[in-house]
């Protein structure tokens, strides 16, 4: 496996690292500035969460139209112009007066940008380091999320005590464009990973491929629906703690970063490939105790203790990998990323439906049972798969 300090000598590795930062930087901020906007306008936590969130469940639309673009463009120029579309996207927000349906309409459009960039990016991180630096690579990118989110929301929670939200969505998109400039500067020209020209037909053709495994079927599921309804339960944190919102982010980041570097680093192979479910069961197991409304720093260690529970996706993108021809490896990770964060938002919409109902406590509790017994099932349907063959070259 490599090591971090080698992958930071890769070609093209620094460059994509440092504009992915700048945009989770800008995500993290916009999106904690633009659910506060949206709860302070309407007094809706369902409202606030997809707001938050909205982005996530746009993505499948993204899969479901754009993916094949992935290994179909030329990956400094979608990565380039990914950033720009937030950058405007985000300023556009930032508006005053603007109608609550022009915000969620501008969320909806990201959503759709967003899930096309996701299987650029982490194609070209799979080009440029292999499947052997693959899951190191993707972990140092895990960590430096987490690291951004730590300070992004406690940063972000101090600003928008100081700073009005609409400025925090402007800060955001000057982070968008930042990131822009750093990968048309940074990234070198490469042509596209296979031929042929972006389609609507194209991406169905591939998704139906990559579906067409049970077993990926199984490590796509896994990866998708677990994590999306935990996020739901994040989703919740503003009309849960309104004045500590931040710090539970924070507080999550941190057992994220602590995850990652366990299982991209700590974990030896062999312990690695076990470790999937149990990982997935810390993820929601937590979570269950917000019934009882526990005090603020029982709920923040909590939350923390949860977190390191997303490393599971390490090891399931590791094993999708293993299970995907490498000409298809830019769709396949951004059917993972689409999928994922559409799921995200599924949960979120569904966790402020019910928090609509319930208090936000409950409403997160539920949803953590719901994760758990949808680990359950995945890890009885897995134990009965047949074992999963070699994988065949894609139809062009």
């Amino acid at each position: 496996m490599s090591s971090y300090r080698s992958l930071t000598r890769t070609p093209e590795f620094t460059p994509l690292f440092l504009g992915t930062a700048a945009q989770t930087a800008a995500q993290t901020l916009g999106g904690l500035a633009l659910g506060t906007l949206v709860y302070r306008a309407t007094g809706s936590p369902l409202l606030s969460a997809v707001s938050m969130f909205g982005p996530s469940l746009a993505q499948v639309l993204g899969a479901t139209f754009l993916l094949s673009g992935a290994d179909r463009l030329p990956p400094r120029t979608a990565l380039t112009a990914v950033a720009l579309a937030f950058a405007a996207g985000t300023a556009l927000q930032a508006l005053p007066g603007l109608p609550t349906g022009a915000v969620f309409a501008a969320v909806l459009l990201l959503g759709l940008v967003a899930a096309l960039g996701g299987g650029v990016r982490w194609g070209l991180l799979n080009e440029i380091l292999g499947k052997d630096g693959y899951l190191p690579g993707r972990s140092l990118f895990n960590m430096m999320s987490g690291l951004l989110q730590i300070t992004g929301y406690a940063t972000g929670g101090a600003l928008l005590t100081a700073l009005s939200p609409r400025t925090c969505l402007l800060v955001a998109a000057a982070l968008y464009l930042t990131a822009a400039l750093t990968l048309r500067l940074g990234l070198a020209p490469r042509p596209p990973r296979t031929a042929g020209r972006p389609s609507p037909s194209a991406t169905w053709r591939t998704n139906a491929l990559l579906w067409s495994s049970r077993p990926r079927r199984l490590t796509y599921l896994g990866l998708w629906v677990p994590n999306g309804l935990v996020v739901g339960c994040e989703s919740l944190y503003v009309p849960y703690a309104p004045g500590a919102a931040g710090l539970l982010f924070a507080c999550g980041a941190l057992g994220m970063f602590a995850g990652d570097v366990t299982v991209g680093r700590l974990l030896p192979a062999s312990v690695r490939r076990r470790m999937a479910t149990p990982l997935l069961i810390l993820l929601a197991a937590p979570f269950l105790l917000f019934c009882t409304r526990p005090p603020l720093p029982v709920a923040a260690v909590c939350v923390a203790l949860a977190s390191t529970g997303f490393g599971a996706s390490l090891i399931q993108q590791e094993r999708l990998m293993a299970l995907t021809p490498d000409e298809l490896a830019g769709h396949a990770l951004g059917l993972h990323s689409a999928g994922m964060l559409t799921l995200q938002g599924v949960g979120a919409t569904l966790a402020g439906a019910l928090a609509q109902l319930v208090p936000p406590a409950w409403a997160m509790t539920m949803t953590a049972a719901a994760s758990l017994a949808v680990t359950g099932a995945l890890a009885t349907a897995a134990r009965r798969s047949p074992p999963a063959a070699v994988p065949a070259p894609a139809a062009r």
